[in-house]
């Protein structure tokens, strides 16, 4: 467990510019604190000691804003970013060099028992106020934008926005930073777009009939 420790502080300087020393990121970071924490809580999970387990990711939500069930899996150097009202379910897996932002929910969609939260691949940064809810799988480099809610697996090297989630981007270069998740495509305005285009046109066609032929007339 203590082994994690150094490169949970190390990811926090690799996907975070404002950090400037490591006594400010170990004793202001709340992310980093709800991290370790979750890894002591975890490993009295494993020990069946349940009820001290979830004492422990209590005072956690408590003191940090971050709620990670004792039973949820982390791997190596996740890094949560700010992080107040994030939620992490009990049979959540998260995999190495996750980035995860404020608000997001890694949880179930309703009262079925075994494995009922998502598995987070390698490398998936997941935006604030992202939904990812149910028992499948988000592939490795993924990106989820911010409010994108996730109800079906996502194949490695997919961009998902939208509500519900759609894969707008997969096995392409990616654009840009991996951390600039706002600039992801929104396939709903886009699909505005189209039709305030169409929209025009038609306006414009009705103009047309509108206008007056020989005689004074209109068109029909």
């Amino acid at each position: 467990m203590f082994r994690h420790f150094r490169s949970d502080i190390n990811a926090v300087f690799e996907n975070d510019p404002a950090a400037r020393s490591r006594f400010e990121v170990i004793f202001t970071y709340s992310g980093l604190h709800a991290i370790w924490a979750h890894r002591i809580a975890h490993m009295l999970f494993r020990r069946k000691w349940f009820t001290v387990a979830r004492m422990v990711s209590q005072f956690s939500r408590f003191m940090t804003g971050i709620e990670i069930h004792p039973g949820a899996t982390i791997g190596h150097r996740l890094f949560i970013d700010h992080g107040m009202g994030i939620v992490i379910g009990e049979t959540c897996e998260i995999g190495d060099d996750v980035v995860i932002y404020q608000g997001v929910t890694l949880g179930g969609t309703g009262k079925e028992k075994g494995k009922r939260h998502p598995t987070i691949g390698n490398n998936v940064v997941i935006g604030s106020g992202a939904k990812v809810l149910g028992s499948f799988s988000i592939g490795d480099n993924s990106n989820i934008g911010s409010n994108a809610v996730v109800l079906r697996e996502v194949p490695d090297n997919c961009t998902v926005v939208g509500n519900p989630g759609r894969v707008v981007r997969r096995n392409g270069e990616r654009v840009g930073d991996r951390l600039d998740h706002k600039q992801l495509p929104d396939p709903v305005i886009e699909m505005f777009r189209e039709m305030q285009k169409e929209i025009n046109g038609l306006k414009s066609e009705v103009e047309k009939l509108r206008q007056p032929v020989a005689g004074g007339e209109t068109r029909s």
